[in-house]
């Protein structure tokens, strides 16, 4: 089967169809990984990078874009490592009302089993279970 890594600009064009040629071309991309066609690895900062253009230039909101990407890295044909763990990145963000870096950082405590984190960022408070120090 082949194998293929899959950029941001990908992901991007089908969700917005917002290119009369690229889009349709994304779309088709994709179907073919949801049919088992063809595998497409990717990685965390193509994920960032989504989520970037998705809300500075589509002006998408947080839960339109954590649905639309879940459902995207769901996918058994899109393989990127810690699925889990961006999943509740996307939980984190969508429903904390975090940034998506934020929501990564406190996916990634959690699965190191890290409660406490070093921030002036007071988005943390705002997630249970997680303590905020200021560094002094």
């Amino acid at each position: 089967m082949a194998e293929v890594f899959i950029d941001a600009n990908v992901f991007i064009r089908h969700l917005t169809q917002d290119h009369s040629d690229h889009s349709p071309k994304a779309t088709a991309f994709l179907a073919r990984i949801e049919r088992g066609e063809l595998r497409a690895r990717s990685a965390d900062t193509v994920i960032f990078e989504t989520v970037f253009t998705l809300e500075r230039y589509y002006r998408e909101t947080k839960p339109v874009i954590r649905d639309a990407l879940v459902s995207l890295i769901e996918l058994p044909g899109i393989l990127l490592p810690g699925k889990q763990r961006l999943r509740r990145a996307f939980e984190l963000y969508a429903d904390r009302n975090m940034s998506f870096g934020d929501a990564s950082h406190v996916a990634l405590m959690e699965q190191y089993g890290m409660s406490e984190i070093a921030s002036f960022d007071r988005d943390f408070d705002r997630v249970p279970g997680i303590t905020r120090v200021e560094p002094s």
